[in-house]
């Protein structure tokens, strides 16, 4: 992942310091580290990062609202969210802003380091227990969810959206069909854009409701 632009965004000082010494010294390019919502929305915007590191606890914005800012940027970074906090609703409402994944900051800095490039790459990164959490979410407001007909997939595209809603990895899809990771980047990618979706988040809770994670 050499030349990765990542940005972190966390008002303590010294913890701030030391995640971005992690990411340099394993060869992310840290594009930014601010300690302000505010702040990281400009930054983002100029600096343009692949992935924002991001603390819920800030003193200006919640780190919620930051997610949904980073968003909403013309070309958004995937968000990772490091927090204190294991709390469901914090993890819930971080999600629906739009992160990709949430560590708690008790992770190592192997798991952490492992994480930013998952993140990157376009999997859902969660603390260990907390993707179940996340999916049983989505599970309860399916339940509640008319389905729609939506726009057409094909075989194959379908075939891959079941997999993601399971929860498998890139990697992991590709090995399972026999494809190159690349290509289930591309099906992913296609499937997103005609669902007008952002990220795979979206994508997972969009099978769930449609039944596709039990098919």
């Amino acid at each position: 992942m050499s030349g990765l632009r990542v940005m972190v965004v966390d008002d303590h000082p010294m913890w701030r310091d030391a995640v971005a010494r992690d990411l340099a010294e394993a060869g992310y390019e840290v594009a930014a580290a601010v300690g302000e919502g505010r702040q990281a929305l400009r930054v983002a915007a100029a600096v343009r990062p692949d992935v924002v590191v991001l603390d819920l606890r800030l003193p200006d914005l919640p780190g919620a609202e930051v997610a949904r800012g980073l968003a909403a940027l013309p070309d958004p970074p995937r968000v990772l969210v490091l927090s204190a906090s294991a709390e469901q609703d914090d993890v819930l409402e971080a999600v629906k802003a739009g992160a990709s994944g949430y560590l708690v900051k008790s992770a190592g800095r192997a798991e952490f380091l492992d994480a930013v490039r998952r993140t990157a790459g376009g999997d859902p990164v969660f603390t260990p227990g907390l993707a179940g959490l996340v999916l049983g979410e989505y599970r309860r407001l399916a339940g509640r969810a008319a389905p729609d007909d939506g726009p057409r997939l094909t075989e194959r595209e379908t075939e891959v959206l079941r997999l993601v809603a399971k929860g498998l990895s890139y990697k992991q899809i590709a090995e399972r069909l026999v494809l190159s990771h690349r290509t289930v980047q591309n099906h992913v990618q296609n499937t997103l854009t005609k669902l007008r979706l952002h990220n795979r988040v979206e994508l997972t809770r969009y099978a769930i409701e449609r039944g596709l994670d039990d098919a």
